[in-house]
């Protein structure tokens, strides 16, 4: 066999390993599959009469509010599945089972690849409940198959990009309580963005950051493709946020990696 398949087929042996773990340990998942949930029904049915009220429905006009926020609740739901990798990585890393593999033959990128795949499957599976539960909420989304496509497509390029990202949190972390609140600013970052109100009910300083953090314009992006309202530039500056939050989450992923292998 290549090297390539070595590392691939050690890479499937790593995904095994921390998809067996989500089921043996579930606690984690089923709380971060809950807060986006616990999201959707808060503001839905608890804000959504205000909230709604105040923005008109939908951008389309006159819609049910659920049409508006369900686009950045998916995104949360994206971006949630970074606290269980941090924590995850920082697990592996601080009881010695990365020692243990280092002393075997076992690709060295296997271990995070495995990690980052999992992680990947996971947050998906998560997305999907969400949208499910959104569904019986009442959204209705009018996207074309195709639109459909695009939308798993953009969703699995900011789930990869947040994932590594979380990674290295994860390995820089000293213990799994740090580990555990190093993410939790990419959770609560769609909030500054569009996923509840426009950013044009801001205050000044607010809407400005609203505007220009990386979260809104994938907010809008899935908007424009699941209700289809207008996405302009989004789509571009969406899919560059994540093209380049990949590569910057995988380097510094890979750097931590090297730098503690060396210790």
């Amino acid at each position: 066999m290549s090297s390539l398949s070595y590392a691939v087929s050690d890479s499937m042996t790593m995904l095994r390993r921390n998809l067996k773990h989500a089921l043996r340990y579930p606690s984690m998942t089923v709380s971060v599959v809950a807060m986006p949930l616990v999201m959707l029904l808060l503001f839905n049915y608890v804000f959504g009469g205000a909230l709604g009220t105040g923005i008109g429905g939908t951008p389309t006009g006159g819609g049910a509010y659920i049409d508006y926020i369900a686009p950045g609740i998916i995104l949360m739901a994206a971006t949630s599945g970074a606290l269980s990798t941090a924590i995850s990585v920082c697990s592996d890393m601080t009881e010695g089972i990365v020692n243990r593999f280092r002393t075997m033959s076992v690709s060295r990128a296997s271990f995070l690849t495995g990690h980052v795949v999992g992680s990947v499957i996971q947050t998906l599976l998560s997305i999907a409940l969400v949208v499910g539960v959104a569904l019986l909420m009442g959204f209705r989304p009018s996207a074309t198959p195709v639109e459909w496509l695009a939308t798993a497509v953009l969703l699995v390029l900011l789930i990869l990009a947040l994932t590594w990202l979380a990674a290295a949190m994860g390995l820089i972390a000293k213990n799994v309580e740090t580990a555990s609140n190093m993410p939790m600013p990419l959770t609560f970052l769609p909030f500054l963005g569009s996923a509840i109100v426009p950013p044009e009910s801001m205050p000044t300083g607010l809407r400005w950051f609203a505007e220009y953090q990386p979260f809104t314009p994938v907010i809008e992006t899935l908007r424009g493709l699941l209700m289809g309202t207008e996405i302009g530039n989004s789509g571009i500056i969406a899919l560059a946020w994540c093209i380049g939050l990949t590569l910057v989450g995988y380097l510094w992923a890979r750097s931590a990696f090297n730098r503690h292998a060396k210790r």
